[in-house]
């Protein structure tokens, strides 16, 4: 999968991205991570893409030709651009739909996908009509620019790029996949700080430890972020579990 990151720090992304698991896709090929640096295509010698806005306010605005430019010459690096297409574009906006996991493995399907990164007040709005098909938000809250966003939604959709992790079944197995956290884990030694390991999971007896772990998971859920409960989907068995759970522990 190919992504291209439109940005004006493109150090910060490469840098961020080109470590640890997702840095090691991208040397075995199974990733290709492009930064584009939007001053690039500024128009000045100083390179600067920023201006007031009209109407007054705070702040400076990123002016739409040099975003226009960088996106044309990111296009020419993609299939649907080199085919006369839109290509997918997302913009990292507090105003977009929050990014949760089905929207990862929506974007896992595409085989390019480009990042529009904003900074200061934001971007001229007429540009991101022309060139913008998903606005995106990783959270209710506001950053100095869309990088750190972009990281996080890179991470989370190459992961679920087959080949990625070194066992592609833990991908399909975490929080929120099905609606549930995922339940607790735990490795050597059997005891720790007096803590010990859970004897069920010891036992050796796998369908009684996937029985335990889809319990704790909803026990987890309950506690935690009882709202994913909603979507989940419990047998009847899992609901008579959790209404019992409920009733003898979340009481007030």
């Amino acid at each position: 999968m190919k992504f291209h990151i439109m940005t004006l720090f493109p150090e910060m992304v490469e840098q961020g991205l080109r470590t640890s698991i997702i840095g090691r896709a991208e040397q075995k090929g199974l990733l290709s991570i492009q930064a584009v640096n939007i001053r690039d295509y500024a128009f000045n010698k100083h390179q600067s893409v920023d201006d007031y806005p009209y109407g007054g306010g705070a702040g400076m605005l990123m002016q739409a030709e040099p975003v226009y430019q960088c996106y044309k010459a990111v296009c020419q690096e993609t299939k649907e651009g080199l085919e006369g297409k839109k290509p997918r574009l997302v913009y990292l906006s507090p105003q977009g739909r929050t990014f949760n996991q089905n929207i990862a493995e929506e974007f896992a399907q595409e085989e390019e996908l480009i990042l529009l990164c904003g900074h200061y007040e934001g971007i001229d709005e007429r540009v991101l009509e022309e060139i913008v098909t998903d606005y995106v938000s990783i959270g209710d809250y506001v950053l100095t620019g869309g990088e750190l966003a972009a990281m996080v939604m890179v991470d989370a959709i190459a992961r679920l790029v087959p080949g990625v992790l070194h066992n592609d079944v833990s991908a399909e197995f975490e929080s929120f996949q099905d609606h549930l956290l995922e339940y607790p884990q735990y490795s050597r030694p059997e005891i720790w700080h007096d803590k010990q390991v859970p004897p069920i999971l010891l036992s050796g007896h796998h369908a009684n430890i996937e029985k335990w772990r889809r319990e704790q998971s909803i026990i987890r859920t309950a506690r935690n972020r009882p709202d994913l409960l909603e979507k989940a989907e419990l047998t009847e068995k899992e609901q008579k579990f959790l209404e019992e759970y409920k009733k003898n522990n979340l009481q007030s």
